[in-house]
């Protein structure tokens, strides 16, 4: 059971991976975009900008699952080098618990801010609603749990072996 969630947990983890990099290849393709228009076509496209913006929002709620299952969200490298064998399963479950927590609340809270702005229309991209920009907070967040518990079940703690 353990192994069947590991395989499913690193494929949903590198699925966000994947998906966060192409919001950062958007993100950077559409600020060229927007360059070339406002500064040589003298013609800027507006709607690049807000673009922009959601695709980093999504690369970053996509993201942060990896950061956690690579043990690099919640640092507290400190106390695990103090820590005896013991400890430090005790320490791994508190964190685990802490960062649910939190993501649990990002959840809930974008869940509630994407069923408010179901309402709103983007500037720029009047089709289309805000639902779209704060979707990604549940959306990563969902993505994120199953991080966290990879984490717990198989760690990784890559920020203690970079460190100096």
């Amino acid at each position: 059971m353990k192994q069947m969630f590991l395989r499913l947990e690193r494929a949903t983890t590198a699925l966000s991976m994947y998906f966060a990099c192409a919001m950062l290849a958007m993100a950077a393709g559409l600020g060229v975009f927007q360059i070339l228009t406002r500064f040589v076509l003298e013609k800027p496209a507006e709607w690049t900008e807000v673009l922009i913006r959601f695709s980093l929002i999504w690369m970053v709620f996509m993201g942060i699952p990896m950061a956690f299952r690579q043990g690099a969200m919640v640092s507290v490298d400190v106390l695990y080098r103090w820590a005896s064998d013991r400890h430090k399963r005790v320490l791994d479950t508190v964190v685990m618990l802490a960062s649910l927590l939190l993501i649990t609340v990002i959840i809930i809270v974008g869940w509630d801010y994407s069923q408010r702005g179901r309402v709103q229309t983007i500037i720029g991209l009047e089709d289309y609603s805000m639902f779209w920009a704060y979707i990604a907070m549940p959306v990563g967040g969902l993505f994120a749990v199953l991080g966290i518990v990879g984490n717990f079940l198989d760690p990784k703690r890559l920020e203690l072996e970079t460190a100096q």
